[in-house]
């Protein structure tokens, strides 16, 4: 069984000292970094599967560090933080984390949540990750997690966007609800005012806008969800 570790990046030491504590009583390897640089060196030395990292940190914040982190298509990111405002928690949604929790925090639930992201992690031999699919010119190719437009231009798409268009894919012309996106994307239940879901179709709206060509390719049901309207090659 495959044993995940964490990389912890925050600079308050009683914070990152329960936190290490906390990971570890659950079987995880953790490892600690207080700042960007110390992350840097931490990544380089050790196979990291998920960063739990604050926004506030000395040098580069969190937001700054995450856009370095969300390229590495087998890392996850969860913020840890005491920034709770709707902006910080779109902004880092749009970056790219897989989740965003505010202090003070649930350990339980923070120990369920990154549980469901490592789970998610580990599957890379699934059916949707090994597709490649056409529609409308483009192609979602799942052994890279990348988008190739019509003009053959390659899109790095984050996890959590991979995982919700190819739920929309594989399911196209039917309504999925946003329970059943953020369960497919985050492996939990929605939570109330949770903008996960919009923030995520949002951002892939945006790749294919690029293509003034590409006609809307997920419409939004009202009340009930999304729907994927592309043509299937």
């Amino acid at each position: 069984m495959q044993t995940y570790q964490i990389l912890v990046v925050e600079d308050e030491d009683v914070t990152r000292f329960n936190l290490r504590n906390l990971f570890e009583a659950e079987g995880y390897v953790v490892f600690e970094a207080v700042d960007g640089n110390s992350m840097a060196e931490q990544l380089r030395l050790h196979t990291i599967n998920l960063v739990i990292m604050d926004i506030n940190l000395p040098g580069k914040n969190g937001l700054l560090l995450a856009r370095e982190l969300t390229a590495n298509k087998d890392l996850g990111l969860i913020f840890l933080t005491g920034r709770d405002s709707d902006i910080d928690k779109i902004l880092g949604l749009e970056i790219g984390a897989d989740d965003y929790l505010t202090k003070p925090f649930n350990p339980r639930e923070l120990t369920i949540r990154a549980r469901n992201i490592l789970s998610r992690i580990g599957q890379t031999s699934t059916e949707a990750e090994q597709s490649i699919v056409s529609f409308n010119q483009w192609t979602l190719d799942g052994n890279s997690r990348q988008m190739t437009s019509p003009e053959g231009e390659v899109i790095a798409i984050p996890r959590g966007e991979f995982r919700a268009l190819s739920l929309l894919i594989k399911n196209a012309g039917k309504i999925i609800s946003r329970q059943e996106l953020i369960k497919e994307m985050t492996g939990r239940d929605l939570r109330s005012n949770d903008r996960t879901v919009d923030v995520t179709i949002r951002r892939l709206r945006k790749h294919f806008e690029l293509n003034q060509e590409t006609p809307e390719l997920i419409n939004t049901i009202h009340g009930e969800g999304y729907r994927f309207v592309g043509i299937l090659d």
